[in-house]
């Protein structure tokens, strides 16, 4: 079973007082409505769906008050819908470094992508029937292709090793001339391992095989490069990632014409129209181009602080945004924001091992950047949903269960019916939060 290490191999890098760190979550924390209320509530779901910064709400807001209309018409709001998808379409290319923004569709959840393309590659397949498929995945990007065995696909299973990640090399005695697809996530929604999807295509492109990324809950915590990842097929939910509900995908353009998808006749036989089914929320995408505002401006926060007070250096500020593209901007963001949450991930992990929990996945300090701080653990002896409703009557989130990844619970050995608790951070987390947190857990034990 994977889990945490003995007592004296467990994590000890980390004070009990917050690490130092520059990044200005309290300036951050102050752009999301959701973190200001007078009985602050801990937000450890994010896994679940992230909070909103206000500047989404307001483009919400602003759609549903002055362009509530279907697009495509000649007067101005329905004009200004469709301004407001092209713009979006270019700001999510952006956000996945695609040149070409046609290769965007927009939609209502992740799930319902993958499924899409399932279908489409179910009707394509010949003496290449063969999908890859991991054990580590969200049910999501594991059921929709095995639903394809009424269509002649064969699978076999890439199995997470007991260091609680996925291999690239497993790949080489997988991977056959009748390798069709491999699909596997870039993070685990669990456990929250990290996967080396760049080795993952090169291996499969290879072999002649396609690749689906599920990005889904990779999205809040790193840059996504589809150029430098060289995938195929890539999947992710603005929900996820400080946006409203909502769902959007991207695919090599030759590969999204190739694939035969459902389409209404008065719709072009080409992407992204082939791939968006129906009327999808628009004020949604108008939220999720708000978000990727929200994340490029991090990097000017981060500046600002550098240089001192706006006051004395704003013009120099503007002067130095002025010279970075908007993908440069994005990604000095993210960064910043993987550095910072790899602390949040030690200091989890830290007190996670003082409360003597089980966890499941990758543990060592040494491997953090293998790694997002969304984790799943157990207390011995303590029933995780014992665990949740205990955080949840001190106003702490946490959730348990499943984490619709069956098949990982099985490789853990643990129950669908239990599952774990699982504790997943953003960057508007704090250390004092995980402390609070770490604070209950210890009481729980020591009554235990």
């Amino acid at each position: 079973m994977i889990k945490a290490k003995s007592k004296m191999e467990r994590v000890r890098s980390a004070p009990a007082n917050a690490p130092a760190t520059d990044f200005p979550v309290k300036l951050l924390r102050a752009k999301f409505p959701a973190l200001q209320g007078r009985e602050p509530f801990v937000f450890f779901d994010n896994a679940a769906g992230a909070q909103i910064p206000q500047t989404v709400l307001d483009a919400v807001t602003h759609h549903l008050l002055n362009r509530m209309v279907q697009r495509g018409g000649r007067y101005r709001q329905s004009r200004e819908v469709d301004e407001t998808i092209a713009h979006g379409r270019e700001s999510v290319a952006m956000f996945l470094n695609s040149n070409d923004p046609s290769e965007v569709a927009f939609g209502m959840n992740a799930t319902s992508f993958i499924r899409t393309v399932s279908l489409a590659v179910g009707q394509t397949l010949d003496k290449r029937n063969e999908i890859i498929v991991t054990d580590m995945d969200h049910e999501a990007n594991v059921a929709t292709w095995l639903a394809l065995e009424r269509e002649g696909a064969k699978f076999v299973w890439w199995k997470m090793r007991e260091d609680g990640n996925l291999h690239p090399e497993d790949l080489d005695e997988l991977l056959t001339p009748r390798t069709r697809l491999v699909a596997c996530t870039v993070t685990s929604n669990a456990i929250g391992s990290i996967v080396d999807v760049a080795e993952v295509a090169k291996r499969a492109h290879e072999a002649g095989a396609d690749v689906f990324l599920d990005c889904v809950h990779y999205g809040p915590h790193g840059p996504i490069d589809v150029q430098a990842w060289d995938c195929d097929y890539l999947t992710c939910s603005g929900y996820k990632v400080f946006s409203p509900h909502m769902g959007f995908m991207w695919g090599k353009r030759k590969k999204l014409e190739a694939l035969p998808t459902f389409r209404e006749d008065f719709i072009p036989d080409e992407p992204p129209g082939k791939i968006e089914a129906g009327t999808y929320v628009y004020e949604n995408v108008a939220g999720m181009d708000a978000a990727i505002g929200y994340l490029e401006s991090i990097s000017r926060n981060l500046e600002s602080d550098r240089n001192g007070a706006k006051s004395r250096n704003g013009r120099k500020d503007q002067k130095n945004d002025a010279r970075r593209t908007r993908r440069e901007n994005l990604v000095s963001a993210i960064k910043a924001i993987q550095a910072y949450e790899r602390l949040l991930s030690l200091e989890l992990l830290r007190v996670l091992a003082e409360c003597g929990a089980t966890v499941y996945g990758i543990s060592e300090p040494q491997r953090v950047n293998e790694r997002v701080p969304t984790i799943c653990f157990n207390l011995p002896g303590i029933d995780p949903a014992t665990v949740t409703e205990k955080l949840s009557g001190v106003s702490i989130g946490v959730r348990d269960g499943h984490m619709y990844s069956p098949r990982l619970m099985k490789r853990l050995n643990l129950t669908m019916e239990s599952g774990a608790v699982r504790a997943s951070l953003v960057h508007y987390n704090t250390f004092d939060e995980i402390h609070r947190f770490g604070n209950v857990l210890r009481d729980l034990a020591r009554k235990n």
